[in-house]
């Protein structure tokens, strides 16, 4: 069962949201909340398997409401919602370390999968928006944790490509004939290598460094 917290300030999104997604067999509306303050604690007391939060939001935005989480929680996963692709919003989120982010008018199946492919473990990153991010990081003359490339071996640099390339730690370890338990400890090691906090920015860290390649 996937638990979800909800997070909109349109209670009437809401609640079609929660109706659609029980619909399904395996996910669970566990907690909603209306704004980014609200998402904080919520979040902390139930400890939910995945966020789905707006983006626009009374008294704290989704953004901030998605940074304070990951600081409490690295592992947290968040996946944005908004109305516009492009919105520079997403990028700080991203930055921050959303998982990834839905459109308010995507279908239900590309909802649906979405919040699948982030509860095991997948970030949502294409090729063309890692590179409006990292060309967002350029732009603000922001850089990643980790400004050089740390000496990772070669089982190292095969995790973090096949991170970055959006496969789950189940995907991973099938690949590389090791445990789910192995990957996720050679993941917290590379993420201590490289200064990072999360797989968002170790996926957007292995494109720039040309380790992985989403084309």
């Amino acid at each position: 069962m996937i638990r979800i917290l909800l997070v909109d300030d349109h209670a009437l999104f809401r609640q079609g949201i929660k109706s659609l997604l029980e619909s399904e067999g395996d996910i669970r509306v566990i907690g909603e909340a209306s704004n980014g303050r609200e998402a904080i604690r919520f979040a902390a007391e139930t400890k939910p398997d995945l966020i789905l939060m707006d983006i626009q939001m009374p008294e704290l935005d989704g953004v901030k409401a998605c940074q304070s989480i990951l600081e409490i929680d690295p592992q947290a996963r968040v996946i944005m919602i908004t109305m516009y692709r492009q919105d520079s919003y997403v990028f700080e989120a991203l930055k921050a370390g959303a998982r990834g982010y839905v459109l308010k008018d995507a279908d239900a199946s590309t909802l649906i999968d979405a919040i699948r492919r982030v509860a095991e473990g997948e970030a949502l990153l294409n090729a063309d928006l890692a590179q409006n991010v990292l060309d967002d990081f350029r732009h603000k003359k922001e850089v990643l944790p980790s400004e050089k490339h740390a000496d990772l071996n070669e089982r190292e640099t095969m995790i973090l490509r096949l991170l970055a390339q959006g496969h789950s730690n189940q995907e991973i370890a099938i690949k590389m004939d090791i445990s789910e338990k192995t990957v996720r400890n050679r993941l917290s090691e590379i993420f201590a290598k490289l200064q990072l906090n999360n797989r968002t920015q170790a996926a957007l860290y292995a494109i720039r460094e040309g380790i992985a390649n989403l084309e």
